[in-house]
C-alpha cells in the first residue's frame, strides 16, 4: 500500500469514529425533580458566609436592621441579608455601602469578626442599574490576617455610634451643607449583639471624615484584592482628605447637626445570656448622642 493510501485511509476510519453532530433541536434530559429540589445544599466556606447555619435561640430575638437595604437586594448582590445575621457576645458586623449620586456603579463590603479569632470580609461591585439582576457583578470573599482583627473589634466603642443618624454641617456660620448632587453617599452599619448603629453621609468631605475611621478599615479589608474592584476606589482605602476636612471643620467652631429628617436608630435587643466573660465582647454602641467635636488639645 502507497503511503498516500495508508493516510487516506486513516483519516476515513478517524471521521467514521467521530462523534455525530449534536442536533441543536434535541432537547436535554430534564433533571429528576425530586433530587432538584432536594434540600440537601453543600456548606459553603467561612470565606463565604463566616455565620452560615445559625438559628434564634429560645430566648433570643432578631436584632431590628433599618438601613434602608431590603434582604432580596442583599441576595441579588450574592450576600446573606444583614437582617438573618446572627451575632453573638465578642462578635461583629462592619457593613459600608457606596453609592456615587452620578452613575449605576455601586460598591458594598462587609467585614465579620467572629468569637473564635477569626475575622472575614464580603465585597461586591457592579452596576445597579438596567438588567433585572446586579450587572458586571464582582465578588470577593476572603479572610483577614490576624493584625488586622483588633482594630476591627475596637471600632464598636468609637463616639462615631453616638453621632445622629442623618447630618447636614454646619460650618459655623450658620450655613450647612447643600444636597448631594455630584459625589459618594456612604450608608454604614454596625451590628454586635443585640443592638445596630446605622449612619448615612453624603458627599461634604466634612460629614464623610466624621465616619473616616470606619470607612477607612473597611477599605483596607477589601481593596488589593480584584483590579475591578479596586478601580471604584481610585484612592484604595486613603481617607485622609475626608478626615482632614472634618477635623478643620470642628477647630473652625462648626459642627455636625442632626437633619432636619434624622431618622432615630433601630431599638436594642437584650442579647442572650452566654458563658462568655462579658470582658470578651466588644464594648457597647453608645447609646446617647456623644458630642461631634474632639477632644481638648487637638
Amino acid at each position: 500500500m502507497s503511503l498516500t493510501g495508508m493516510i487516506a485511509g486513516l483519516a476515513l476510519a478517524a471521521a467514521q469514529q467521530s462523534s455525530p453532530p449534536l442536533d441543536p433541536n434535541l432537547l436535554m434530559p430534564t433533571p429528576d425533580p425530586a433530587v432538584w429540589w432536594s434540600p440537601e445544599t453543600s456548606r459553603p466556606s467561612s470565606d463565604v458566609d463566616p455565620l452560615y447555619g445559625r438559628r434564634l435561640g429560645r430566648r433570643e430575638e432578631p436584632i431590628p436592621i433599618a438601613n434602608g437595604v431590603e434582604p432580596l437586594l442583599y441576595r441579588l448582590w450574592g450576600l446573606q441579608p444583614l437582617q438573618n445575621q446572627l451575632v453573638r457576645r465578642g462578635e461583629m458586623i462592619l457593613e459600608v455601602w457606596a453609592r456615587p449620586s452620578r452613575g449605576v456603579r455601586q460598591a458594598v463590603i462587609r467585614v465579620t469578626t467572629r468569637r473564635d479569632g477569626r475575622a472575614f470580609v464580603q465585597a461586591r461591585a457592579g452596576l445597579g442599574c438596567c438588567t433585572p439582576e446586579i450587572d458586571r457583578r464582582v465578588d470577593i470573599n476572603a479572610e483577614l490576617p490576624s493584625e488586622q482583627i483588633a482594630a476591627l473589634k475596637a471600632l464598636s466603642g468609637d463616639a462615631m455610634w453616638g453621632q445622629p443618624r442623618d447630618v447636614t454641617v454646619d460650618y459655623g456660620d450658620g450655613s450647612v451643607s447643600p444636597v448631594c448632587l455630584d459625589g459618594v453617599a456612604w450608608d454604614i452599619t454596625l451590628l454586635i449583639a443585640g443592638q445596630a448603629r446605622h449612619l448615612r453621609r453624603a458627599c461634604d468631605d466634612a460629614e464623610v471624615g466624621s465616619i473616616a475611621r470606619a470607612q477607612g478599615l473597611a477599605l483596607d479589608a477589601a481593596v488589593g484584592r480584584d483590579a475591578r474592584f479596586d478601580a471604584v476606589f481610585p484612592r484604595g482605602a486613603d481617607v485622609s482628605r475626608q478626615q482632614t476636612a472634618y477635623d478643620q471643620l470642628i477647630a473652625s467652631g462648626g459642627q455636625l447637626k442632626p437633619a432636619a429628617n434624622a431618622r432615630p436608630q433601630p431599638p436594642a435587643v437584650p442579647p442572650p445570656p452566654e458563658d462568655e466573660p462579658e470582658d470578651e465582647a466588644p464594648a457597647a454602641i453608645p447609646l446617647t448622642p456623644q458630642p461631634v467635636t474632639p477632644p481638648s488639645g487637638r
